[in-house]
């Protein structure tokens, strides 16, 4: 997968809605804290951990999670290569605070984080 850029134009196509990313490059998430059965792709250990997206990856792609149950139906999704800061992790962290582990994540797994918020 290659990262892209959230509006991808091709000559003479417009994108449905649903076909646009719902999240961005730079934007602040939230790990979903979800606790599925069986077959998952994303590691606990950053279950409910803030990141920012770096990059979109292009092409869409299946959802790996339904497609361990077969229930992939060919529907397509997004996967965002997110920075999560070490700090975020471990909180004892004594490396540099600049320091992120990079991972790219399904949609499904994000969630918007409110800066206002606590």
């Amino acid at each position: 997968m290659n990262p892209t850029s959230r509006h991808r134009k091709i000559a003479g196509v417009v994108p449905a809605p649903a076909d646009l990313p719902r999240l961005g490059a730079g934007q602040r998430v939230r790990v979903g804290d979800l606790t599925p059965v069986g077959h998952y792709r994303v590691p606990t250990y950053l279950r409910g951990k803030k990141a920012v997206i770096e990059a979109i990856m292009s092409p869409r792609a299946v959802n790996n999670e339904e497609e361990g149950f077969g229930r992939n139906a060919g529907s397509l999704g997004v996967y965002y290569r997110i920075a999560v800061p070490m700090t975020e992790i471990w909180k004892d962290y004594a490396g540099s605070p600049g320091d992120n582990l990079r991972i790219e994540v399904f949609e499904n797994w994000l969630e918007e984080v409110d800066d206002d918020r606590p």
